[in-house]
């Protein structure tokens, strides 16, 4: 074919695309020429149109943490950071780890001092360890706070001449993004809740504002997620049933955010699209057979501490979660939950061993849930009534209008059976603290901007008032 030829084939190819293809990237839907939309470089910005799928790798099964050591042998890895909280530290999942390491001969050390549910104060103490340390490779063997922990001592070893809040999610923080490659971290949970082995997320109290806020970027992801169901066999009934929970308003929330391609503007650069992006097709699978595993698993988890099956489901239900909200997002039930634990000042939460007052963040989470679905029912009712039907409830003739009472009802029943806390008075709140609690919510724009439903002051502090009792 002459070149003349194959140029003439290429421009009736490119034609014919655009012709008859509707994506932003070849249609002219956002061409300076329409009047609806401009293309990326004019004034008037697009709405979003695209969303990412990101997720750590996952391994699962049985005894998968002890290869840990050729993992960090086939990385090349001599100076390895390994993060855990006092607790952990005497357990066998942290001495699984270190034999692992001991045997595959990489150099370690070990970091016993995270803190359960961070501060700005306790993150910062593990960032200074590491700089010490200059690990060439990190491990947390932990729940959420332990994993947290050492993404922040990941991300600051990397960049390290930024102050905390630089990468600290704005209006807290400055909001800037990670442009650079961390280190490998890999993660072994040892409860079934957080998801944070799949997730960017690093979340901490942030002491001096009375607000509990976080860093949110895809590459704070760990790069390898060790699930292995013989890590969780200690947990506490306490544990299990917070961090149970937490997996369950992750579902919810990502599985009932805001659409990603009505969250906003899509970004000018993709570097700058937020993790979380809103409900999205592929978050959506994954956060409804969490839900459906839930329902199931946690349950029979609560009941029996031997019912091995219950809690292995709920290691993978906790992962399945965390690839869904880990994209999607979370919104109310989170954002109320920062308030409700870092003004707490006086509640102990059973079974946890704690030097300072202690609402676990599942279930804190979960003392909003009743209320906020009541709030979003509206939006979406189709999604709330089948989270309904899968917690039990019978939508056989349900209108759409009921959605929110019909799925709020559900929770509080499951919530009522599984003996979580009777609402936010069980912590000592009050309606005379409420205000307090809203001014501390509001700061949280990374998740509020997930609701479905605008929310401002007067709507959270409704939700917070029907909070305060749940049965």
């Amino acid at each position: 074919m002459s070149s003349r030829a194959s140029a003439k084939a290429v421009s009736n190819l490119m034609r014919m695309v655009g012709s008859s293809c509707s994506c932003p990237a070849h249609s002219n839907i956002f061409s300076p020429s329409c009047t609806t939309h401009r293309h990326a470089s004019a004034a008037t910005p697009r709405p979003e149109y695209a969303f990412e799928m990101a997720t750590s790798t996952i391994r699962v099964g049985k005894g998968a943490t002890r290869e840990i050591g050729m993992d960090l042998s086939n990385l090349k890895a001599k100076r390895v950071m390994i993060f855990t909280d006092p607790n952990i530290a005497k357990l066998p999942p942290l001495q699984t780890v270190i034999e692992s390491i001991e045997r595959s001969k990489v150099g370690y050390t070990v970091y016993k001092d995270v803190r359960v549910e961070p501060s700005d104060k306790s993150f910062q103490h593990a960032i200074d360890a590491a700089r010490r340390y200059m690990p060439d490779a990190f491990v947390a063997v932990g729940g959420g706070s332990t994993i947290d922990t050492a993404k922040a001592a990941n991300l600051y070893t990397v960049f390290g001449d930024a102050h905390l809040l630089d990468f600290v999610n704005v209006p807290l923080g400055k909001g800037r993004p990670v442009d650079r490659v961390l280190l490998p971290l890999i993660a072994v949970p040892t409860t079934a809740g957080t998801g944070s082995e799949c997730t960017g997320a690093a979340i901490f109290d942030l002491k001096d504002k009375k607000a509990k806020t976080g860093i949110a970027d895809r590459a704070l992801k760990p790069l390898l997620g060790i699930i292995d169901p013989l890590n969780t066999r200690t947990m506490p009934k306490q544990v299990r049933l917070a961090s149970g929970l937490d997996v369950l308003c992750h579902a919810i929330e990502s599985y009932t955010a805001v659409p990603y391609y009505l969250r906003g503007e899509a970004p000018a650069n993709p570097l700058l699209r937020p993790a979380y992006q809103g409900s999205n097709p592929i978050s959506d699978i994954w956060s409804s057979k969490a839900l459906q595993m839930v329902a199931k698993a946690l349950p029979r988890s609560i009941a029996d501490p031997d019912d091995i099956e219950a809690q292995e489901a709920m290691t993978l239900a906790a992962a399945y979660a965390g690839i869904g909200f880990g994209n999607g997002g979370v919104h109310l039930m989170h954002g109320c939950s920062y308030g409700i634990s870092g003004l707490n000042t006086s509640y102990y939460h059973p079974d946890y061993v704690s030097d300072h007052p202690l609402c676990p963040h599942g279930i804190s989470v979960a003392v909003t849930s009743p209320a906020v679905v009541e709030f979003t029912g509206s939006m979406y009712p189709e999604r709330h009534l089948e989270i309904a039907r899968i917690l039990g409830a019978d939508t056989t003739n349900a209108k759409l209008e009921d959605a929110g009472a019909i799925l709020g009802d559900a929770l509080r029943g499951f919530l009522r059976d599984l003996g979580v806390p009777d609402g936010i008075s069980a912590f000592g709140y009050t309606s005379s603290d409420i205000g307090a609690l809203v001014e501390s919510i509001l700061p949280q724009h990374r998740v509020l901007k997930l609701s479905p439903r605008q929310t401002g002051a007067e709507q959270l502090a409704w939700i917070l008032e029907r909070s305060l009792k749940n049965y």
